[in-house]
């Protein structure tokens, strides 16, 4: 491996954490509707566990309110019985044709519930991006110590793992600090 290799490894895998923060984000309720609410709930589909997303159209046509229209009629139970299963909080109303989920305006409570959740999830993240700084300071070593990086090259690359590192934690905490405006603002 060489010492760009090691760089651009940890660049992606740090990126690869402020998207998975990300995701986990938009899936966090706030009291407006979103399809990411429940894009990832699991349906048990004809035995085969499957994505929503995969099997229903989601909208939110109005700012307390989901629309999934799966593809399949035969699958509206399916996908209710999905989404109550799913522990979102959310009681989904089948009409026989589409399912229908209103979004609830959320308490105080919940409000600060939810700011703990993400306040774990950026950690999560934050956490990640140090492994990946410890990975790539511990693979520069180990070209250093065989004699295929000097030590100069070394430190400067260290400089920059850190550099790279400092970034994508303070993208994670401005994505933290967003978030936490998103879920206390009334």
């Amino acid at each position: 491996m060489t010492l760009e290799d090691v760089l651009e490894e940890a660049e992606l895998k740090m990126m690869k954490s402020v998207e998975v923060v990300k995701n986990e984000f938009a899936s966090i309720r706030t009291g407006k509707a979103s399809p990411a609410l429940v894009d990832n709930v699991m349906v048990d589909y004809y035995g085969t566990k499957t994505r929503l997303r995969d099997l229903a159209g989601i909208s939110a046509p109005g700012v307390r309110l989901l629309v999934i229209q799966p593809w399949d009629p035969g699958a509206l139970e399916a996908v209710e019985k999905a989404v109550l299963s799913a522990n979102i909080g959310l009681n989904p109303i089948n009409d026989g044709k589409i399912i229908r989920i209103p979004i609830p305006e959320m308490s105080e409570e919940r409000r600060r519930d939810m700011v703990r959740v993400i306040k774990n999830i950026s950690e999560e993240g934050r956490v990640s991006i140090r492994n990946v700084r410890r990975d790539a300071n511990h693979e520069l070593e180990s070209l250093y110590k065989s004699g295929t990086l000097p030590e100069d090259e070394k430190f400067r690359a260290l400089k920059e793992v850190q550099e790279k590192t400092n970034e994508y934690i303070t993208e994670i905490d401005t994505l933290l600090k967003e978030k936490e405006e998103e879920l206390l603002r009334i």
